[in-house]
């Protein structure tokens, strides 16, 4: 394990990026932290988590796939995607690095999406361990651990120190490139540790119960009569897509210039009424059949095709940024038989 005095953290983030892209958490000019490129003098956001994801940094909410170009009957194809080059990401969270690996499940299966897997080979990931967790969080319920979250580098961090742990081989390879990183720090982020896990165990959904949704529920689940009181309120808005980690959806739109056709893809959700909507229709008429799809996907869908993993990472963002305040928290104590969340 390696450390640093936070007052040098200037200069780790400066190293970096004197050789790569460095991402880190920024306040913008709303107040929420995003992942934005380090510039000198730019400042860390103090904030819990960023509004989005850096889910955004792998897979982009618009990327370009290809361009055409028609000359009479003949048609040009040619490459658009950007370079990837090399960048780290500062700050991830222990529940974003988790999505990864749900991400991972979706994107580099055969056929593997080599936009995707082209940013993950270049990226370099750097966590940093939950201090002051929300009450809307709820990551421990997925097996994640805020106090010793993955990556290729691990980070934790007190009121004058920053504790760095390498996992992987990236990991290894950016740290010895920082000459200012000293050993030590492994009784620190001990203390810190034992010291968060008291606090988890005290958040409100500390104790969400899971028994009832997972692998093998479609039956049990699927024709429950709750899903209508459920999905009455919801407005089809897709807030809770736009900002989740592991939502994975997308739409291929192409636009005309007048010269040349662009083909792109951008996010797309499953709670808009015209999502997958094809000539005979929408798969997915009603409301109710769209909200069900959402929740069944991330707690009995995905983990029936995962070896049991779900679809969730428990970050909240749903919970923080519902605007009728229906988030999958809800869905999982009414299907439990439990209270309603607040």
């Amino acid at each position: 394990m390696k450390k640093l005095a936070l007052k040098e953290l200037e200069s780790l983030f400066a190293a970096i990026a004197a050789q790569q892209t460095l991402y880190l958490p920024q306040d913008d000019a709303a107040g929420q932290a995003q992942f934005a490129a380090w510039k000198e003098g730019a400042a860390r956001s103090r904030r819990l988590n960023t509004a989005r994801s850096a889910k955004d940094l792998f897979f982009p909410q618009v990327e370009n796939l290809a361009g055409f170009k028609r000359e009479g009957k003949s048609i040009e194809i040619f490459e658009t995607r950007e370079d990837v080059r090399p960048f780290t990401v500062f700050g991830v969270r222990a529940c974003d690095a988790r999505s990864f690996e749900i991400l991972d499940k979706v994107f580099l299966k055969a056929p593997v999406d080599t936009f995707y897997a082209s940013r993950r080979e270049m990226g370099t990931v750097i966590t940093l361990a939950c201090t002051k967790p929300d009450e809307t969080c709820f990551c421990r319920s997925f097996g994640i651990d805020p106090a010793n979250p993955a990556g290729d580098v691990s980070c934790w961090m007190d009121e004058e120190t920053l504790y760095w742990q390498a996992n992987t081989a990236k990991g290894e390879t950016l740290t010895s490139e920082l000459p200012m990183l000293e050993d030590g720090g492994e009784e620190a982020v001990k203390a810190q540790q034992e010291k968060l896990h008291v606090i988890l165990e005290k958040l409100p959904l500390a104790q969400l119960d899971l028994s009832k949704v997972g692998a093998g529920e479609t039956e049990a689940l699927f024709n429950r009569p709750e899903w209508k009181s459920l999905s009455e309120s919801c407005l089809g808005c897709g807030t809770c897509t736009f900002v989740c980690p592991t939502c994975q959806c997308y739409d291929v739109q192409e636009f005309n210039t007048g010269k040349t056709v662009r083909r792109f893809r951008c996010w797309d959700s499953c709670m808009y009424s015209d999502f997958t909507k094809m000539s005979a229709g929408q798969p997915r008429p009603t409301q109710l059949e769209r909200f069900r799809q959402r929740f069944m996907h991330k707690l009995v869908y995905f983990p029936d095709n995962n070896d049991g993993q779900f679809g969730c990472v428990g970050c909240g963002r749903c919970l923080q940024k519902c605007p009728i305040h229906m988030n999958i928290v809800k869905v999982i104590k009414t299907m439990g038989g439990g209270d309603d969340a607040k």
